[in-house]
């Protein structure tokens, strides 16, 4: 074998050796890292991390998912006498629609979700990741008060249908519309603050 043979031979044996030890060393910096990581992930578990950070982070949530009254909202009988007042919550973009009422896990009994929609047609609400069992009151462009869905069922992808067109839907806790005795037919006249 010549010189230069024996040469790239021991190049080639080289070449791989370094390889192997560029491989070996690039999965141990892979598995110390994974390590670090999940080390890291671990400690942040405890209760070691600074009270403002967590301060910050669940004052962020709760005001996302905080009763804001921006407006009023009163139910009347089919023959005008007045039954009750809430105060409303208003949901009329998409974005404020979809939300409703998810991850609250309270709402006081004067207080409700008032949705407005673009359009009068036939509506359907669900209670996915809703925590709290709702009264679901469909209303038409006459505010007249067309299907009452009582006690709905946290947390689920059950429909609930208006079964008539509606423009509007209120959401109060369930059993308000007992307890006031709302019934289909009545009205509702609401304003904006």
């Amino acid at each position: 074998m010549s010189k230069n043979k024996k040469s790239k031979t021991k190049n080639l044996k080289s070449e791989k050796e370094s390889k192997k030890s560029i491989s070996v060393y690039l999965i141990g910096g892979i598995v110390i890292v994974v390590l670090a990581a999940v080390f890291f992930m671990m400690s942040g578990n405890d209760n070691s991390s600074s009270p403002q950070t967590v301060y910050r982070r669940s004052n962020q949530e709760s005001d996302l998912y905080k009763f804001k009254k921006e407006g009023e909202l009163s139910f009347n009988s089919s023959d005008g006498e007045f039954l009750t007042s809430i105060d409303i919550e208003i949901a009329e973009t998409l974005q404020e629609r979809a939300l409703g009422l998810m991850n609250r896990d309270k709402m006081d009994e004067k207080q409700g979700m008032f949705f407005i929609f673009p359009f009068e047609e036939e509506q359907s609400f669900w209670m996915r990741n809703t925590l709290i069992s709702l009264d679901m009151i469909f209303v038409n462009s006459n505010n007249t008060i067309v299907k009452i869905h009582k006690n709905t069922k946290t947390q689920s992808d059950q429909s609930y249908p208006s079964n008539a067109p509606a423009i509007y839907v209120v959401e109060v806790i369930a059993g308000f519309t007992d307890k006031y005795n709302i019934k289909e037919g009545d009205k509702i006249v609401w304003r904006r603050f």
